[in-house]
């Protein structure tokens, strides 16, 4: 039996998630049925994180195991073809050890969040980015964002169906930064609790937009409350941008 390491690019729009789902398709049944094409095998595709419906994703990490004698060049290669026309590919595939674990051996997870803020609708970037007509102030949502940065209890932002046993996360970064009509959200930790991104962004947005004073987001995280989150961002926005392994280089990361 020999594992192959998966880098996965996605395009999350028609997709239910990235985990199998019993209601619609998902990324991982889409390649579990390519990887069956190509090797007559069962497979169970493992993934760094779990993504909701319509999120996206750089570079996604996962994992399967197969009992076929198949370079990595030609799987990666093979995958791609039968995965046509999902907007799915695989970018990158290698070897590695049994006990390497795409979700378990993880240390480090980055996602970035995009807004378009200008008045004009979206159409290129429809599905892709969340779009804000009002003005944003960046660099006072930058300023609220450092209040999450750190070791917290972020009850306030996690959803009501998380399944984490601790509410207690590590952000390791969450930075605000505007590209001409373009902010962007880039958020770092070791794993991140289901919709903390998503919340922590729908806040910040408000900061943004004069409605929050920059302090509310501190007071908002100590009050350990959903009910003092702010607004949870849709989906369209978010993508997965790189998983960190101790036996990677720093080059993943954002």
């Amino acid at each position: 039996m020999k594992r192959f390491a998966l880098t996965v690019e996605f395009d999350g729009t028609p997709f239910f998630g990235l985990q199998r789902q019993a209601h619609g398709p998902s990324i991982q049944q889409s390649i579990e049925t390519a990887a069956k094409k190509v090797t007559g095998e069962n497979v169970t595709l493992h993934s760094a994180g779990r993504t909701d419906s319509g999120v996206h994703a750089f570079a996604m990490r996962c994992h399967l195991d197969l009992e076929k004698d198949i370079a990595p060049f030609r799987l990666m290669e093979a995958l791609n073809a039968r995965l046509r026309p999902d907007p799915i590919a695989i970018i990158g595939c290698e070897h590695k050890p049994n006990d390497w674990h795409a979700r378990f051996s993880c240390i480090g997870r980055s996602y970035e969040y995009r807004i378009r803020n200008r008045r004009a609708p979206l159409t290129l970037e429809k599905g892709r980015a969340w779009h804000i007509a009002k003005p944003l102030d960046h660099a006072a949502m930058h300023d609220a964002a450092q209040s999450l940065v750190g070791r917290h209890d972020f009850t306030t932002f996690r959803s009501a169906h998380c399944q984490a046993n601790d509410p207690v996360k590590t952000l390791d970064r969450l930075d605000v930064s505007r590209e001409v009509d373009a902010v962007i959200i880039r958020a770092a930790a070791r794993s991140f609790l289901h919709h903390q991104v998503r919340s922590m962004v729908g806040t910040l947005a408000l900061v943004g937009q004069g409605q929050w004073r920059v302090d509310k987001v501190a007071h908002a995280l100590e009050a350990r409350n959903r009910a003092a989150l702010g607004l949870n961002a849709p989906p369209e926005g978010l993508y997965f941008v790189a998983a960190r392994y101790e036996d990677e280089s720093e080059e993943n990361i954002i």
